[in-house]
């Protein structure tokens, strides 16, 4: 239930849509080339950001801020309650926003922020065993500097976002890809120090 993505069409290129050549965004009722990306936002890249093609490609994980500090402490990423699928989906190089519905999970408070952002630093997904009987996968991650940003700031500017009544709907899969543009305004909305 972690995956948003489907299908392997031709999708549109994260460089045309910064560079304001495409920035016509597809809307639900209107048909596009390809509506993988939640919210009918395009995907970043031409097709070809696959593990061999080398390009970043851009992800939000939903984890309670708790959790999300554990990982930003110990510089790892876990997620859908510590499937691998996601992990193996993100390649060396991607990036990670965490979002945060709450401050703890299954409880406290509710936050609704962007709560971590990270590099992806190489190709290994790898179990780790918290207790004798859960023994969930990790990613290595390399964490920026960055400040908690709420996602009611950014809906109106968010492709994933902008205009739906229920925009929430995607950050319950746990884990799905952005465009790169949507990625930008959120680490720019963090502060983050992206180097």
């Amino acid at each position: 239930m972690c995956e948003v993505r489907q299908g392997t069409g031709k999708t549109r290129n994260a460089d045309a849509i910064l560079s304001g050549v495409d920035r016509e965004r597809v809307s639900p009722s209107t048909p596009g080339p390809k509506e993988g990306l939640p919210g009918g936002c395009p995907f970043p890249s031409d097709g070809d950001a696959g593990p061999e093609s080398g390009k970043q490609r851009y992800w939000i994980g939903v984890v309670s801020a708790s959790h999300v500090q554990r990982g930003v402490q110990g510089g790892f990423a876990q997620m859908c309650h510590g499937k691998s699928a996601p992990l193996r989906r993100m390649q060396s190089g991607d990036w990670l926003v965490y979002y945060s519905p709450r401050t703890e999970m299954g409880g406290g408070e509710p936050l609704q922020a962007f709560t971590a952002i990270g590099r992806v630093v190489d190709d290994h997904v790898y179990e780790y065993a918290m207790s004798a009987t859960f023994v969930p996968f990790r990613r290595n991650i390399e964490y920026v500097p960055c400040r908690e940003a709420r996602i009611v700031d950014l809906l109106d500017r968010l492709c994933i976002t902008r205009g739906k009544r229920n925009w929430g709907y995607p950050f319950r899969t746990g884990h799905f890809e952005i465009d790169r543009e949507d990625f930008l305004t959120i680490a720019e909305a963090m502060h983050a120090d992206l180097g």
